[in-house]
């Protein structure tokens, strides 16, 4: 009697069911990863350890972005201040709003405040925010009027696409070096027309290949 399949075809299909499937799972496991909220959807808010208004400090107190994030300027991450930068002010004001609990227990112990990224970039993306500060790229460009935010939100997409949108036509992004934590700051001319000039005269030329970003 003439087989229906061919010997080992049984053998064949378990494996390559097992196989579609588990590629299956692993996408859609991917996929589920990196379309959260922290990684693509503009509007994340996570709530932070400590209830810190940006508003408060770098809007209403105009204290300059670079006070806590020291390194931005010379270092590929804005780093998150230690404690002590907080405790510079706070030794003496507020000191005892249970608001700063965890500010005050992390200073007494050395251990750091769990504070939650906003910003998240999948790990195979390098950005250096040194080279973009010293382009002129305002802060407000990339994460809004945090000035403005009691709870920071992410207010930028921060795709691949969105990225090569201002990397292929940068001028209308730039400002001078001098008011790029400025979140105020608007140009007294055609934004395009000045940003042509200092992308000349900061000799601004921003990567378009792929090593520019993935490395």
């Amino acid at each position: 009697m003439a087989r229906a399949f061919p010997p080992g075809f049984d053998r064949k299909f378990r494996i390559g069911v097992v196989a579609a499937t588990l590629t299956l799972v692993a996408t859609v496991g991917l996929v589920a990863y990196w379309a959260r909220p922290a990684s693509l959807e503009t509007g994340y808010a996570p709530l932070q350890p400590v209830a810190y208004s940006h508003k408060t400090h770098a809007g209403n107190l105009g204290i300059d972005c670079r006070y806590c994030h020291y390194s931005v300027e010379r270092a590929a991450f804005a780093a998150l201040p230690p404690t002590q930068v907080c405790m510079n002010c706070h030794q003496r004001i507020l000191v005892d709003s249970p608001r700063l609990t965890l500010v005050r227990e992390s200073d007494a112990t050395g251990q750091p405040i769990p504070w939650v990224k906003v910003h998240v970039l999948p790990d195979f993306v390098y950005f250096n925010h040194q080279a973009h500060v010293a382009a002129g790229v305002g802060c407000v460009t990339c994460h809004g009027r945090v000035d403005q935010m009691e709870v920071v939100k992410k207010v930028a997409p921060m795709t691949m696409g969105w990225c090569l949108d201002c990397h292929r036509n940068p001028a209308p992004y730039l400002r001078p070096v001098d008011q790029v934590t400025n979140m105020s700051w608007q140009p007294d001319q055609d934004p395009t027309e000045l940003g042509t000039r200092l992308m000349a005269m900061q000799r601004v030329q921003p990567p378009l290949d792929c090593k520019g970003c993935h490395r």
